[in-house]
């Protein structure tokens, strides 16, 4: 696993063997950024289910302002640490459950204008932070939130101010986030 582009484009990052972490495909990868290139400069970033980092480090490599990354796997939370080593740039490492995060985060009024969302395939982590991001507002006007899982051709989520759009790649499937800008 490498960076794929920006100032650490080719750094190798540590990876790790666990059933419930997955690194994301390169091919996958050049397509969720592909997407988002243009939004990277300068976004705050948050990393949810982060596994070794490489979503955030990418992002961080191509001009985000800030990142978080969260995971509840000490080992994982190791392996962000040591992929971090040499890179620049304003991050924290959260080692914490996704929801108390999300639920500190509502309490702070933190909003991201990027959330990268990666986590374990066969669960509903994903479609449940969704639900909770977009139900408390933690996302910022115009932000987008890309959410990587096994694709599934029924993925239908009802919120009238968010534009959803997914692709495949395939057995994997990302879907693209966005928040309607509103003009009163």
């Amino acid at each position: 696993m490498r960076v794929i582009a920006g100032k650490y484009r080719g750094k190798k990052l540590q990876e790790f063997d666990l059933s419930t972490t997955k690194p994301t495909l390169d091919r996958v990868k050049e397509g969720l950024f592909s997407s988002i290139q243009f939004d990277i400069i300068d976004a705050k970033v948050l990393d949810l289910f982060a596994g070794t980092g490489g979503l955030g480090i990418e992002c961080l490599s191509r001009g985000a302002s800030e990142v978080t990354f969260v995971d509840d796997s000490p080992k994982a939370i190791e392996i962000i640490n040591k992929n971090l080593k040499g890179i620049e740039g304003n991050f924290k490492v959260v080692y914490e459950d996704y929801i108390n995060f999300l639920m500190q985060a509502r309490s702070k009024h933190n909003q991201y204008d990027i959330i990268l969302l990666d986590p374990p395939f066969n669960t509903d982590y994903g479609v449940k932070t969704i639900n909770y991001i977009l139900n408390n507002n933690l996302l910022s006007e115009g932000g987008i939130i890309m959410y990587e899982h096994l694709y599934d051709n029924a993925f239908k989520l009802n919120y009238p101010n968010y534009n959803f759009k997914q692709k495949k790649y395939g057995t994997v499937g990302v879907v693209k986030i966005t928040k309607c800008n509103i003009q009163n």
